[in-house]
């Protein structure tokens, strides 16, 4: 690929999701736009190239954010925030609210498929709280419209239910489609979905208890990390939590968020 054609790309991606890459990621580009190329019946990445040069609000050019701003996940990814989440955050949250509204509202930011907002319904259901009273809303939000119709779905492959998800889980909460496993109506209804840019005004969304944006920062500069987490602290309750991922860090980034002490990768407002 021209480097002309790559900073095309390059400056789509940014614009538009917030996405940085360089020069070291040309190889995925590449493979990930094969499809892209197809779909739009073009020679090849060169002419896909001059097409969204030409107008980057073209469907061209939305096919390019949607195939790389795909990113892997899975199942109780990582564990330990689902820990967290379980034995730590909610109960401090109910404590709170124990003389208020039973009610807690959670975003699962850059949901991807959804397994993350999934998760998190199975737990809560395992729990019993919803026995005891308390309300759960569950909102999933993804740039991508194509891969929140996945998520709708609830359907998942041999492999991606193999990948962190626990034999007793799978067996309780999904129903098998010949080669592939459907999550239940009781877990799917749970999560409602809806389709946000990370880079627009969060003000709409509402307020929330406890927001989800894990291994998303990392792929963003830093005036772009301090702008999604300030608009996270406008919406996230005062006594809330904020979840970011293993590398993912405030320091240096945002003084609207300090580490919980002793809860890595869990953050509350200064």
């Amino acid at each position: 690929m021209e480097e002309r054609d790559f900073e095309v790309f390059q400056d789509v991606l940014k614009k538009t999701s917030g996405l940085v890459i360089g020069m070291d990621k040309c190889y995925l580009l590449e493979s990930r736009l094969r499809p892209v190329i197809e779909k739009h019946g073009l020679a090849d990445i060169k002419e896909l190239a001059e097409k969204v040069r030409r107008n980057q609000s073209s469907s061209e050019a939305w096919d390019v954010v949607e195939a790389m701003t795909t990113n892997e996940t899975s199942f109780f990814r990582d564990t330990r925030p689902f820990d967290i989440f379980k034995n730590f955050v909610i109960p401090n949250i109910m404590e709170k609210k124990q003389n208020g509204m039973k009610s807690i509202r959670i975003w699962s930011a850059a949901c991807s498929s959804g397994q993350e907002p999934y998760t998190l319904g199975m737990i809560i259901k395992e729990m019993g709280w919803l026995n005891q009273g308390w309300r759960f809303d569950i909102v999933a939000t993804d740039i991508s419209k194509d891969i929140l119709d996945i998520a709708k779905t609830g359907i998942y492959s041999q492999f991606e239910v193999q990948r962190g998800l626990p034999i007793t889980l799978l067996v309780k909460y999904f129903k098998q489609i010949d080669e592939k496993w459907q999550i239940s109506d009781e877990i799917k209804s749970m999560v409602q979905y809806k389709p946000f840019n990370l880079l627009h005004p969060m003000a709409g969304l509402g307020q929330f208890d406890i927001i989800f944006c894990r291994n998303v920062l990392i792929y963003f500069d830093q005036p772009t990390k301090t702008k999604v987490l300030d608009g996270i602290s406008g919406i996230i309750k005062d006594d809330g939590y904020l979840f970011l991922g293993g590398a993912e860090t405030v320091l240096g980034i945002s003084d609207k968020f300090k580490t919980v002490e002793g809860q890595r990768g869990l953050y509350e407002q200064t």
